[in-house]
């Protein structure tokens, strides 16, 4: 009775995030009320409180549930395969990855588009822009590490700082997926994304 207790509480909870999502990416996070959330999930306000104690709270668990995911892709695509694949195709491979899981799974597609045009920085939610900047620089750091790789096995210019290009893939993928989430027709970046990642990991070679 109490793992079904449980269990019947984590469904709850994770159905209050879809719905959360769901009018955050359709309405802005601004003029989404915990009381439509509640009704979006078929669930009473007090069941929302029970979870989150507020709206960033229920905010923060939405952007773990892409955030943790894409973690455990740099880990496994950027940082655990040095000997197998060159560091030039890992950071390709990463990128392309990100962008294909975006074109299939909704969820992680409608966080994105919240992340990036729903929401506004500002009140409370101004600490979780610097929390988003924060795991920015992460990312950042740990390309900058393959990019250490790709030099030390001379596949770049050797006067490259990986530094610079850290930073500077960061800012073209940061761009891309902006565009890529405001491109809901794919006429013009969603159809040709990878393309673009290729081509500016190929002007990276030495």
């Amino acid at each position: 009775m109490v793992r079904k207790t449980k269990e019947d509480a984590e469904i709850t909870r994770q159905r209050i995030i879809d719905a959360a999502r769901e009018l955050f990416a359709e309405h802005g996070v601004s003029k989404t009320s915990l009381d439509k959330i509640a009704k979006h999930a078929d669930v009473t306000r007090g069941a929302v409180y029970w979870h989150f104690k507020n709206k960033t709270e229920l905010f923060h668990a939405m952007r773990e549930q892409v955030f943790l995911p894409l973690i455990d892709r740099i880990d496994s695509t950027l940082l655990s395969s040095k000997n197998e694949i060159n560091p030039l195709q890992r950071i390709e491979g990463f990128l392309i990855d990100t962008v294909r899981v975006l074109s299939n799974d909704t969820a992680t597609r409608q966080t994105y588009e919240v992340l990036m045009a729903k929401c506004e920085y500002v009140d409370e939610f101004a600490e979780v822009l610097q929390q988003i900047l924060n795991n920015c620089d992460g990312i950042v750091g740990n390309i900058e590490q393959v990019y250490q790789e790709a030099q030390q096995q001379s596949l770049i210019n050797p006067s490259h700082s990986p530094t610079e290009l850290a930073m500077d893939t960061h800012l073209f993928f940061s761009g891309l997926l902006h565009m890529w989430v405001k491109d809901s027709e794919g006429s013009r970046f969603r159809n040709q994304a990878e393309t673009l990642i290729r081509t500016h990991i190929k002007l990276r070679k030495k």
